[in-house]
């Protein structure tokens, strides 16, 4: 298990966070500053709008499931992608994560208002995100502190995920000792 909150880390929810908008989720920290806060996005929550419906000239780019994901729930109105590329190169409207991991050292933002035409070819993977999540300074200190988060290094495959609803269960699963059998805990505890 992780130490600190870092970029391109992942926040997992403890069995008792029940907030809904957080329930069983997996985010990827995006962005952490001691002064600033955290913000991040929800990886295992797709909706059932497709990316036609809202962004139809970037369907074609994006790694299925082809729909928007819930990203957290700040400002649900806009969207925003993330992109991997398979090389080290930098695309226009590519913006690497300041991440200290390989794990998501291929990793970036993408600047929704370019032409699709650009990154054509430039990168492997994306999916986009409507709203995300985010933490004013100390907050999510205090949420990991009461329990709500486990804080676990992240995997390249995290991302995009060919199954974002399992992916709660796979992270967990794949951490050592205890943390292991979190992943065995049931939707609903009481029917244990």
């Amino acid at each position: 298990m992780a130490e600190a909150i870092y970029v391109g880390g992942l926040l997992v929810a403890t069995p008792q966070l029940e907030d809904p908008n957080f329930r069983r989720s997996v985010v990827l920290v995006l962005e952490h500053d001691l002064d600033g806060g955290t913000l991040g996005v929800v990886l295992n929550r797709p909706s059932d709008i497709s990316v036609t419906q809202v962004l139809p000239t970037w369907d074609t780019m994006v790694t299925g499931p082809s729909v928007l994901f819930q990203g957290g729930p700040v400002q649900t109105d806009s969207a925003l992608a993330l992109a991997a590329v398979p090389s080290g190169q930098e695309p226009l409207g590519w913006r690497r994560l300041h991440a200290g991991t390989a794990a998501v050292s291929r990793l970036g933002t993408v600047d929704l208002d370019a032409p699709p035409e650009i990154l054509a070819g430039e990168i492997a993977q994306m999916r986009i995100f409507a709203g995300y999540a985010g933490w004013s300074a100390g907050q999510l200190e205090s949420e990991i502190g009461e329990g709500a988060w486990y804080v676990v290094d992240s995997e390249p495959g995290d991302t995009f995920h060919h199954d974002p609803e399992s992916l709660w269960r796979a992270v967990l699963r794949r951490q050592r000792g205890e943390l292991a059998y979190v992943a065995t805990c049931p939707d609903d505890p009481s029917m244990n």
